[in-house]
């Protein structure tokens, strides 16, 4: 795994394409991680860069989330992006059409174990159960390390018959687990689904496309766009699948401002 920032000026000429589309997590990748969810914010140097990218006609957005389609709009806040939530099972922008999933029925399933599990992880300190409306968040990143087993143990037991009988997905993240529908639909699946729509607004011209995520629900996207993309995942790990790595949400807003066409700026 490369440096971006060492190596972007000496990549291949497609580096260098005049149409350019980025897709961008928000925790930890344009907003620090913090303690708690409800406080996280997108960096203002970042949220100024995005305001002159997104003014360019040449450049197309996406924020892409495991947040609720309403509250990553609330904190980016910026016109002209496209909002991807709930790990793509909500998306809303300009000129795009997406009709969604019909799962009526996992609302009902994501209801009552939302229930079991408040009534069983009640008393564990640190525990939030963030409500989705199509996925549930247990965010663990507030729990004693004593009790850490204890939860595991307990939101495993009350997840097995849901998740054996296929009724819901887990995804283990940073510090939180993600339940899911139980589709084959992920970050990576909906990065591929917008590009084909963008590459042909573009009238098939070269796209440079660009990834930055900081999860391991971003893996999937490193997957799919293998190739495709310049990934690149933020905090160096071994394991990914990134072909680059940035070192924090710092360094996303230089390399966004050496990207985009704002580089007067001084960050």
């Amino acid at each position: 795994m490369k440096y971006l920032l060492r190596y972007w000026r000496v990549l291949p000429g497609k580096a260098r394409a005049k149409y350019k589309v980025l897709f961008l997590d928000f925790d930890g990748t344009l907003a620090k991680i913090v303690k708690s969810p409800r406080k996280a914010r997108i960096e203002p140097s970042i949220k100024l860069l995005l305001l002159r990218i997104t003014q360019d006609k040449a450049y197309r957005v996406a924020v892409i989330s495991g947040r609720a389609l309403g509250d990553i709009k609330k904190r980016v806040g910026i016109k002209g992006i496209v909002y991807i939530g709930n790990h793509g099972l909500e998306i809303d922008g300009s000129k795009i059409r997406f009709s969604g999933f019909q799962i009526d029925k996992f609302r009902l399933t994501l209801k009552r174990l939302k229930a079991k599990l408040k009534q069983r992880l009640d008393p564990i300190k640190g525990i939030f159960i963030e409500d989705k409306g199509l996925s549930l968040s247990v965010h663990y990143r507030l729990v004693k390390k004593k009790d850490l087993a204890f939860f595991k143990a307990a939101f495993a037991q009350i997840t097995a018959e849901y998740a054996s009988g296929n009724k819901i997905k887990i995804h283990p993240g940073k510090k939180v687990f993600e339940i899911r529908p139980p589709l084959q639909w992920d970050k990576g699946k909906v990065a591929l689904w917008l590009l084909a729509r963008w590459k042909s607004a573009f009238a098939d011209k070269e796209v440079l496309t660009v990834y930055i995520g900081d999860d391991l629900t971003d893996e999937d996207a490193f997957r799919a766009l293998a190739g495709k993309a310049i990934t690149a995942v933020v905090g160096k790990r071994k394991d990914s699948a990134a072909a680059y790595y940035l070192n924090n949400v710092g360094e996303v807003a230089r390399f966004l401002n050496v990207l985009g066409p704002a580089k007067c700026l001084k960050l």
